[in-house]
């Protein structure tokens, strides 16, 4: 089987790519359009500078090579998505050429990488009045924001042997663009993939995945219905298919067109691009240390292990974050934290570190009051859970989450629980060693987290006799 990827990804520059128009996603639609990215007669578009230097940065860190001249061209064809009837892309010099990216010990070659334009968007309306998720809709709405929005498409040869290898690549590119700081993954749509998959000799390409999940998926099961089909005696045809999340599979949409059936011509509103070799340079020392360096420094300065390393560095902003805490508590504590119940935490919300209410000096409060015992782990996490939501000081909160030593006051909770639960007595008594750390959970839930465990401990085992 062999697979390759055109990957769509919308740059976060200000305004579009030839036009000054805003480049944001907003809720209310054809509010943000010109004459220029509604195609208008007459209008001219200009090249934005800051979306050329987005595009020589992700070729940089793809280790491509960039010609000394590049231009764009027209791509001619009709669909309402382009009310001009074409988009304006590169074809014949793209902006990079010939680079590649490790996954593992495995190179995957990247054939070329090109700036262009992205379409409008299309909103099926199903029966109800409602956008449709079924994939049936009575009619179509066109949402022109998202024309000329800029893309950055990155093209790799069919270097993929399975789906598993795509999402790891997908996984370490969404990264590196993060990074880059050219890519927020959080807009909807901002990273959509065609995959070209052959399981024999004729490949069939599957359009507009959005999500690594669904990328994984549809490639699966786009491989099981190819081999049915070989097996069955059947001809695999060339076409395009679109991906089905809500049933989870992959329906025809029309034959394969060929490069020539689009008709490329030269843009002649626009001037050919002269690629500087002192700009690449300065640009080149501008690229940031990626998730792969800091993996390697955290895991020698730090002494961290490569599952924790990898999961800190993963998001630019919560490895910033770290850094930044790590300098002021003990390294293995905020690496353990930040690997874990912070980053779950924000998962669970939905947020980045970025969008929730943590800050450095929340954190740093926070770890410390664990470092030193004064807060149990228990307590911190469920403090934690307010801090990513509401502004929290958590020395000020210590009053109701301070760490309960007394052993008097936890003997209570011990009696309690004891008679609460009968069972788990005599099975400790019979012998049963999990029942002991099963009643120092329950007295450390009746505490609210803040009983100190090793007094718990003392305590159940003078009880138990």
């Amino acid at each position: 089987m062999k697979i390759g990827l055109e990957i769509h990804c919308q740059l976060t520059t200000q305004t579009k790519m030839f036009c000054g128009c805003r480049n944001e996603f907003v809720k209310e639609p054809n509010t943000l359009t010109c004459e220029t990215c509604l195609g208008m007669p007459g209008s001219k578009p200009r090249i934005n500078r800051k979306a050329v230097e987005y595009g020589m940065k992700i070729a940089l860190a793809l280790n491509c090579k960039m010609p000394k001249e590049t231009y764009f061209s027209r791509k001619s064809y009709f669909y309402p998505d382009l009310s001009k009837n074409y988009q304006i892309t590169q074809y014949d010099i793209p902006l990079a050429q010939g680079g590649w990216l490790k996954i593992g010990d495995k190179r995957i070659e990247i054939r070329r990488i090109n700036l262009e334009e992205d379409p409008a968007r299309l909103v099926h309306i199903g029966t109800s009045g409602d956008v449709s998720r079924s994939g049936v809709s009575d009619y179509v709405l066109v949402d022109y924001n998202r024309s000329g929005v800029p893309l950055c498409e990155i093209v790799t040869e069919p270097d993929f042997v399975d789906a598993k290898e795509v999402r790891i690549f997908l996984d370490k590119l969404g990264s590196i663009l993060q990074y880059l700081g050219v890519f927020d993954p959080n807009i909807e749509g901002s990273m959509r993939v065609d995959a070209n998959i052959s399981v024999k000799k004729e490949r069939v390409e599957v359009k507009n995945i959005t999500g690594f999940r669904d990328v994984e998926k549809a490639l699966n099961y786009e491989a099981v219905r190819q081999n049915y089909m070989l097996r069955h005696g059947r001809k695999i045809t060339r076409e395009t298919r679109g991906w089905d999340p809500i049933s989870g599979t992959t329906k025809s949409l029309r034959t394969k067109e060929e490069e020539e059936d689009y008709g490329y011509i030269f843009e002649p509103d626009l001037v050919k691009l002269t690629l500087d070799a002192a700009k690449i340079e300065a640009l080149r020392g501008q690229l940031p240390e990626f998730a792969e360096q800091k993996v390697t420094r955290y895991k020698r300065e730090m002494k961290l292990t490569q599952e924790i390393a990898e999961s800190i560095a993963s998001e630019p902003d919560l490895a910033d974050m770290f850094e930044k805490v790590a300098k002021k508590v003990e390294a293995q504590l905020a690496a353990r934290w930040f690997a874990g119940e912070i980053k779950k935490t924000l998962n669970f919300n939905t947020l980045r570190i970025s969008e929730s209410e943590l800050t450095e000096e929340g954190l740093v409060k926070l770890l410390k009051l664990v470092e030193s015992k004064i807060m149990t782990e228990r307590s911190a996490e469920l403090l934690l859970r307010e801090m990513v939501v509401r502004p929290t000081d958590p020395e000020r909160s210590l009053l109701t989450r301070k760490r309960i030593y007394d052993e008097h006051v936890l003997e209570a909770a011990v009696k309690q629980t004891m008679a609460e639960n009968a069972s788990a007595v005599m099975d400790y008594k019979a012998g049963k060693a999990e029942a002991f750390n099963f009643l120092v959970g329950q007295v450390m839930r009746k505490t609210e987290g803040r009983g100190d465990p090793e007094t718990i401990r003392k305590v159940l085992l003078k009880h138990l006799g």
